[in-house]
Order: C-alpha cells, then structure tokens, then sequence
C-alpha cells in the first residue's frame, strides 16, 4: 500500500514540474505587441500552470483521503466484524453525539464525555480497561457493569449494534 501511495505522490510531482517546464519554456520567443491580445501576458502561463498543478494535487490528495478511508474502514471491520454503515442512525438514536464529539456525524458534538476521534489507537477505554475491540463492545452496551461510578449511562443498546458503533469508531 504505501508503494502505491509513493507512486501517486512522484507522478504528482512530475505532472507539476512538466506543467511548469510547458509553461515557462525559454526557447519560445516572446510575442510582438501584433500577436499578443492586450489582456493576455507571458506571466499568465506560470499562473495557469500553477494552478492546474494546484489542481492536479487537490485530487491527487482527495484520491489519497479516499483511499486511506476505505483502510481504516477495512481494518475496524476486521477487527470488530461490524458494519460502520448504521453507526450514524444509532449514535443519533442512542443519544451519544449529546455527550461526545464523534468525528464524521453532523450533532455529535457533545462536550460532556471524551472526544472519541482515533479511539483505535488509544490504550484505555474509559481510564478502566484495555482498548480491545471486544472490551470496547461490552463498554458500550453496559459502561456500569465495568465501572460502577462511570457517568456514561446503559443506553439500551445491543451487543449487535454496539458492535456497528465500535467499528465505526475505529475506522475514525
């Protein structure tokens, strides 16, 4: 994976140096105030080759997110075995996004409860266990059963849907 990602970056940066070299070519005898349209320069070709370059990068750089997204979305499925496709509707159903900030999920800005971004990389879930996908699981269906005095309520979720909600948490 990361040779192919080495690869888009090096054709990236050759597209910009060959856009740069058209564009300011020394050999091309600048025109006669005849052939030239006054509004038209020998400055606007840098310009517009900076700016497809610009261009070329932006969807060199989305193609990249996108790809990045598909493997973490990869990873939290196999490490969960859940789907994140339904995380959406369940954190709005089980009010979570009221207490934390989950990225990616319009309302889940809460402020209470930790933010819950890069949860997969982090050692503890809720300062008492050990971050496994399993553990995370449990943590979300029933928070009091592994810590009494956690503030995080029993929202009545299940073990299925829980397990939806920890891969989607992963993959983010």
């Amino acid at each position: 994976m990361r040779s192919a990602r080495h690869k888009t970056f090096l054709l990236l940066g050759l597209g910009a140096g060959i856009g740069y070299l058209i564009a300011a070519r020394p050999d091309r005898p600048a025109p006669t105030p005849m052939q030239a349209a006054p509004h038209r320069t020998r400055r606007s070709w840098p310009v517009a080759a900076a700016l497809a370059c610009a261009l070329v990068l932006g969807a060199g750089f989305a193609g990249w997110q996108a790809m990045q997204s598909a493997r973490e979305d990869g990873i939290a499925r196999s490490l969960t075995g859940g789907d994140p496709g339904p995380a959406a509707s369940l954190v709005t159903r089980y009010g979570c996004g009221g207490c934390h900030t989950i990225p990616g999920l319009q309302g889940a800005d809460g402020q209470v409860a930790p933010p819950l971004a890069g949860l997969r990389k982090r050692v503890y879930i809720g300062g008492v266990m050990r971050n496994t996908p399993e553990n995370l699981i449990a943590w979300i269906v029933d928070p009091r059963s592994i810590s009494p005095h956690s503030a995080m309520p029993v929202t009545g979720i299940s073990r299925r849907e829980a397990r939806d909600v920890a891969t989607y948490l992963y993959a983010h």
